[in-house]
């Protein structure tokens, strides 16, 4: 089969496509004939070895975290799925990948594809479902009246979480350019600000939560606009002690971890504010959950773009740019 590949941890020139052998299967798994692979970020950064010390991969591997297609095998122990089934999954963090035109998928981690989404619009939605969910709903726990603001939001993950926290009835406030103001008001953006024009820090007030999506200092800044007793849920860093606990992580990477959140969590503390750090796991019970949202079109997807298998390659450098609005999805057939 036909998948896209990185060779080593490198910079550049290490992604490349090649054949490899049909995937086989364990007992509590299916063979997921690819349709659609949508991209995230992370995507971009894994080959570069950026979370070399925290992902594992037997290398070459495949790329690409987020799938949607139809089930062609599964194994002896799956009860969830039969041969024909259209599905949608991520496999982040499961040392394997859905840039191919077959992906093994973890019976646990997939769900049906909601009906009235076609695969390219399901592929979009898996790891930034599955983050905003985790994010919003599990950690900071928010609540109806509440006000989250969710910093750029015309990205991936932006598009979906504004729908998301809409939904659980929250307020949002969030950043975009001038041209993208329109869309996230139609996403359902409460307070929106121009960054080009204005300092968030300098117009938002007493909010609840911020989900952290963007990287400098703009995670300092947002400490300001937030009520005491509020919670960040940052997905871009600093990791914090916790997380590595929860990977298992020896004593020592516990505790050099813990000093990389150091400042951020001393900063937040002074105002009563909770920090953590998420890293998203799959979990196909929860994306059924998000799928029924889809179906009854409390949330839709948004995509930029979308390339063919054969332009996968110059699909991840258009996403590396940092100017998609909303998802960049890689359509196999």
């Amino acid at each position: 089969m036909k998948a896209l590949i990185f060779t080593r941890y490198a910079k550049s020139n290490n992604i490349a496509f090649t054949d490899l052998p049909r995937p086989e299967l364990k007992p509590d798994e299916i063979l997921v004939q690819v349709h659609a692979a949508g991209l995230n970020p992370i995507d971009t950064m894994i080959p570069k070895g950026t979370f070399k010390a925290i992902l594992r991969f037997q290398l070459p591997a495949t790329m690409g975290s987020d799938l949607a297609g139809v089930v062609v095998e599964v194994g002896n122990r799956v009860t969830r799925f039969k041969p024909g089934d259209a599905v949608f999954a991520t496999i982040f963090d499961l040392g394997t990948g859905a840039l191919a035109e077959f992906a093994v998928v973890p019976e646990n981690a997939a769900a049906l594809k909601p009906t009235n989404l076609d695969f390219v619009q399901a592929a979009s939605i898996p790891m930034v479902g599955l983050t905003s969910w985790q994010a919003l709903k599990e950690r900071a726990k928010l609540k109806p009246g509440q006000k989250v603001f969710i910093p750029a939001g015309s990205g991936g993950i932006g598009t979906f979480a504004i729908q998301l926290a809409k939904h659980l009835g929250a307020k949002v406030g969030t950043t975009t350019s001038t041209g993208n103001v329109e869309l996230v008001q139609s996403l359902g953006a409460d307070e929106v600000v121009d960054y080009k024009q204005q300092e968030f820090e300098e117009v938002l007030r007493d909010y609840d939560a911020v989900l952290g999506t963007v990287r400098d200092d703009a995670l300092e800044k947002s400490l300001r606009i937030l009520k005491s007793g509020s919670t960040v849920v940052s997905l871009i860093g600093p990791l914090d002690a916790a997380f590595a606990r929860a990977r298992g992580m020896n004593f020592f990477m516990v505790f050099v971890i813990g000093l990389l959140s150091r400042k951020i969590i001393h900063h937040a503390r002074k105002r009563d504010i909770e920090y953590s750090f998420l890293f998203v796991h799959p979990d196909g019970r929860q994306l059924a959950e998000i799928g029924e949202l889809l179906k009854a079109g409390r949330i839709r997807p948004v995509i930029d773009k979308v390339f063919s298998f054969d332009q996968a390659k110059e699909a991840l450098a258009y996403l590396e740019k940092g100017r998609a609005k909303g998802k960049v999805v890689v359509q196999m057939k």
